[in-house]
């Protein structure tokens, strides 16, 4: 008969992590129930009618930015009350 052969931590660690009926492999397996169970009954169909609403039903999707007008001499910016003065006409140009 050969003696027991001496493993090493990690091979000793998982040893003992395998053996069935272990606490630590119960609750590895409750964990992996329940990351696949809000994986498929949660967050995939948030994502799909999230998608559909974004991009199917709203007039304007989120994050659709628009530009803003152009501002013409005489116009105010209504944050600083500021005034855009005239153009300056150059009287050596024709047009």
């Amino acid at each position: 008969v050969l003696p027991r052969r001496q493993l090493g931590p990690v091979a000793a660690f998982w040893e003992r992590f395998l053996q069935p009926g272990g606490l630590w492999r119960h609750q590895v397996f409750k964990a992996y129930q329940a990351g696949g169970f809000v994986l498929t009954r949660v967050l995939v169909p948030a994502w799909l009618i999230l998608y559909y609403l974004k991009y199917h039903v709203m007039k304007m999707p989120h994050g659709a930015v628009m530009s803003n007008p152009r501002i013409f001499p005489g116009d105010r910016i209504l944050e600083t009350g500021e005034i855009i003065p005239p153009l300056k006409e150059d009287p050596d140009e024709h047009h």
